[in-house]
């Protein structure tokens, strides 16, 4: 009885868990950071973005401080007689040589940034995204050989099965934790965008063009994105819904997508996406 009961309560604290890190997906009002870092990238993004804030918040302040100084201490109840100097040598090498320090702080993590997001490490798991209007088609051609669309739910059955409005979708992609999946992008029509917000990630789907991009998510959970590239009437009706699980359950997965979804019918493609 205190296994069964042990078993329970480990399942209910796995659900409580699964449910918050869902939550923690979605956007709330006057949210002004960035969404949780759920992967080495986007940790690395927000990293960067909080030296940005420090740097921002500084020179907005020393700039306050100055133009503050300068009214209290050169207006004409003060200064009656005002200063004829024209030239300091000084004061110019000094605001020459600070911003461009300034810029060269910026620059150095942000190049490491970028190379660390296009440097693609050992691939574990490879997915295929085309962009549609209005919609995605995923494709696993190593891990099974099949596809399958996903669609954004209507209001109404995203209400149903508890999904939020414009985010949740009818078949989502489901991927292993602590794996690097490489996402292939490309277009069936129109430029469109695979963005994963709390994965870092943000790659075009170009018609004509294979892009890569990856992740390597730390923690399991329900994660959303959206369409970010302007593609029709119906742009914001096209979401992005990654569930990230354990190496068993994706295997199970696995199991049972292989027959629920069709084959691959495009061999150029599982080709091109193997490269």
């Amino acid at each position: 009885m205190f296994l069964k009961k042990t078993i329970v309560g480990a399942n209910v604290v796995a659900a409580m868990v699964s449910f918050a890190n869902s939550a923690a997906a979605l956007p709330y009002d006057y949210e002004i950071g960035l969404q949780p870092a759920a992967s080495p990238v986007m940790e690395q993004i927000e990293n960067f973005h909080t030296l940005l804030l420090y740097i921002i918040v500084s020179i907005c302040a020393f700039v306050l401080a100055l133009l503050v100084w300068i009214i209290l201490r050169y207006n004409g109840r003060t200064n009656p007689a005002p200063s004829r100097t024209q030239h300091n040598t000084l004061l110019e090498v000094a605001w020459t040589i600070i911003p461009v320090v300034i810029l060269v702080i910026i620059a150095i993590p942000s190049f490491k940034l970028l190379y660390y997001e296009a440097d693609i490490p050992k691939v574990d798991v490879r997915i295929t995204a085309i962009g549609k209007q209005w919609f995605w088609t995923y494709q696993y051609p190593a891990d099974g050989n099949f596809q399958f669309d996903s669609v954004g739910l209507s209001d109404t059955a995203a209400r149903a099965v508890g999904e939020p409005r414009l985010l949740g979708v009818d078949n989502k992609i489901v991927v292993p934790v602590n794996k690097v999946v490489e996402v292939v992008t490309t277009g069936a029509d129109v430029i469109h965008s695979w963005a994963l917000p709390e994965m870092g990630v943000k790659m075009d789907a170009i018609p004509g063009r294979l892009n890569h991009t990856w992740f390597k998510a730390t923690r399991t959970g329900t994660f959303y994105g959206q369409c970010s590239e302007l593609c029709g009437s119906r742009h914001a009706y096209m979401p992005i819904e990654v569930k990230v699980v354990t190496e068993a359950e994706y295997a199970q997965w696995l199991v049972v997508a292989k027959k629920k979804y069709a084959a691959i019918d495009n061999g150029t493609t599982t080709r091109l996406a193997a490269q």
